[in-house]
């Protein structure tokens, strides 16, 4: 489905034809504009007659219709073809959901092909509709705006996970007693969140450096500091995310441990319990033996002072394991 399909000359967003071939004609007769077309989960038919206008190239197109795809930079004869992963995170539910768009940058067209939820594309043509300098770099500016908005929300990302492990750190190391029997599947959960995060920030740092480099075609050379830039953002934000992933890795660590000490804690407690019930059910159970010449068997007093011999025993052993830290 067609999103939005307009002309951009000298900066500025221009009246023409609603139909994309008659716009990239006209584009194309007047030198100085570009047609960008926006598509959302195009259909394979809906998609071939963009692909065979525009000379998309069919590896590319293929791309863009499976989805899928990593992070990555393609240079072909008539387009550039840039991919990116937009990010979301649902702080409700505590998962990161990555969306795909699809960048067909050519000579003076710009063909963007989005899957999933995300309003980067929206949000990229308000943002150059407002600039017209920047807009005045060609497709190139739509490239770069793209890029712009996904890192940009990258570092949004990994702020609210930053406060959510900030949250899960303090759940790991709230006072003994507290409630934490699902904090293991919390840190694990949070863990895949990260891989998922990490799947679409790390794969793009290549693209973004080639793209400020020198020598790629269909790239304005005005171009290469924006696209440092971003990149710079991008080193920030994986560097976020490995700092993500190593606290992360520490409080798992921290938690397993914590895990241990309570269980040898219970353990300690258990067999504590156990040696105080053990002392008198052996003494009851040496003089529950039948046998007729036995100690202080038909004395009055043998009863109360096997009693007695049993309490202190346990009062005793209570206290030395209390005095220990065992109880």
């Amino acid at each position: 489905m067609i999103v939005d399909c307009a002309i951009y000359r000298d900066g500025r967003r221009t009246e023409g034809p609603a139909d994309f071939s008659d716009a990239l004609e006209q584009a194309r007769s007047q030198g100085d504009s570009f047609v960008w077309i926006g598509l959302y989960e195009p259909t394979e038919g809906e998609f071939a007659l963009v692909a065979e206008e525009f000379r998309l190239h069919p590896l590319a197109v293929e791309d863009a219709l499976k989805a899928h795809q990593r992070p990555k930079l393609e240079v072909y004869e008539d387009s550039l073809f840039l991919v990116l992963k937009p990010v979301a995170y649902d702080d409700e539910r505590d998962t990161v959901t990555a969306g795909e768009l699809m960048l067909f940058v050519g000579d003076c067209f710009v063909v963007a092909v989005r899957h999933g939820e995300g309003g980067t594309p929206a949000r990229a043509r308000q943002r150059l509709e407002r600039d017209p300098e920047l807009l005045r770099h060609g497709p190139t500016a739509v490239m770069y705006a793209m890029s712009d908005e996904v890192v940009d929300r990258y570092t949004e990302v990994a702020a609210a996970l930053q406060a959510d492990l900030d949250e899960l750190e303090a759940e790991v190391f709230a006072p003994v007693g507290t409630d934490n029997k699902n904090t293991a599947a919390r840190i694990y959960s949070f863990k895949r969140q990260l891989v998922e995060f990490r799947r679409a920030t790390v794969p793009l740092t290549v693209p973004l450096a080639r793209l400020s480099g020198a020598g790629l075609p269909f790239a304005d050379e005005r171009s290469r500091p924006f696209f440092r830039d971003v990149s710079d953002h991008l080193a920030r934000a994986n560097e976020s995310v490995e700092g993500l992933d190593r606290l992360l890795s520490d409080i798992l660590s921290a938690h397993l441990a914590q895990m241990g000490v309570q269980q040898n804690d219970d353990m300690r407690k258990i067999s504590a319990w156990a040696a105080m019930a053990a002392v008198p059910t052996m003494i009851a159970g040496v003089y529950g033996m039948n046998f007729t010449h036995m100690p202080e068997l038909r004395q009055p007093w043998g009863y109360p002072a096997a009693v007695a011999v049993m309490a202190g025993l346990v009062v005793w052993l209570y206290r030395m394991f209390k005095r220990r830290g065992w109880l």
